[in-house]
């Protein structure tokens, strides 16, 4: 394998949350959905690695330096169609310098493995524009697309009171 491909997948940790935010950053830089925030991203990746109840972050990291070179992050929650837990797929990035290296097929082939492994029922993933290359991962791996339409509403809480659960 050229060293290039060596990584270790494995689940992020608190001390991976600057790397974690700053590939959410480049992430949220080119989706004309949502904006780069550093303390709302570093905020949201504390709540999931926090409390592994609701979801698991997982990186491609770089044996030799350590490095986080992509991630995946996985949300737990039931659906009531399916009648289990399911998993939303929310964000699977990988560092602009290391795209088209097949870092992104691994985390995904990680993910989808690891959800058969704990019996999900199904992983949903929101993916940009129909024609964009993430589309096509997706579909490569199995994903379908679905009939269902995303829709938002932005409720703007203040960062200092989450959601109740």
């Amino acid at each position: 394998m050229p060293e290039d491909q060596e990584v270790r997948i494995e689940p992020a940790t608190l001390d991976d949350l600057p790397q974690l935010t700053e590939l959410l950053i480049a992430l949220f830089t080119q989706e004309p959905d949502f904006r780069p925030d550093r303390e709302a991203q570093m905020r949201g990746l504390r709540l999931i690695l926090e409390q592994p109840n609701r979801g698991r972050v997982f990186v491609a990291r770089s044996p030799a330096s350590n490095l986080i070179i992509g991630m995946v992050n996985l949300l737990f929650t039931i659906s009531t169609a399916e009648g289990g837990f399911v998993i939303l797929l929310e964000d699977l990035v990988i560092h602009p310098e290391h795209r088209g290296r097949g870092f992104g097929t691994r985390l995904l082939e990680y993910a989808v493995r690891y959800a058969r492994e704990k019996n999900f029922l199904r992983i949903t993933s929101l993916t940009d524009k129909i024609d964009h290359p993430s589309v096509r991962l997706f579909e490569k791996h199995g994903f379908r697309r679905s009939e269902m339409v995303p829709m938002r509403l932005l409720l703007n809480l203040p960062p200092s009171q989450p959601a109740a659960i």
